[in-house]
């Protein structure tokens, strides 16, 4: 099987640059992300010392499947506009929170642009369910 990726490409050494270039250049663009992105005990940290609020960015019905303890609820598609619910903690690092960590840097980045700090969960939830972090129903 080897052989034959190799043998493709050499073959075709055009397609697989271009393939190469789009993948780096895709990989670039997910690391910029939006704000840093913070770990469970990070997030932790960031709440206990009242640093951080926590925004769960998924849809009310997956919020109230289960949450992290405070976390404010907006889901993503509304997130723009109820900006104005988060301006009271502007002095704080806003943190999303997501399904799997793969949406909540656009709309960080969408905050940092409007003003904020803002911060993703990575991983999202299911890194705070891996890690055994407690949710509330």
């Amino acid at each position: 099987m080897v052989d034959h990726l190799i043998q493709f490409a050499t073959n075709h050494y055009i397609l697989v640059g271009i393939f190469v270039v789009l993948a780096a250049l895709l990989l670039a663009y997910q690391m910029q992300g939006g704000g840093r992105s913070l770990s469970t005990g990070e997030l932790t940290g960031l709440v206990n010392k009242d640093a951080g609020v926590v925004v769960d960015i998924r849809p009310t019905k997956d919020f109230a499947a289960g949450h992290i303890v405070g976390a404010l609820n907006i889901p993503q598609d509304k997130l723009t506009a109820r900006v104005g619910e988060l301006e009271k903690h502007k002095a704080k690092t806003i943190i999303l929170v997501d399904a799997m960590g793969q949406t909540a840097g656009t709309h960080a980045r969408e905050l940092v642009k409007a003003g904020f700090t803002a911060a993703k969960l990575s991983g999202g939830i299911s890194s705070w369910k891996a890690d055994n972090l407690p949710l509330v129903k």
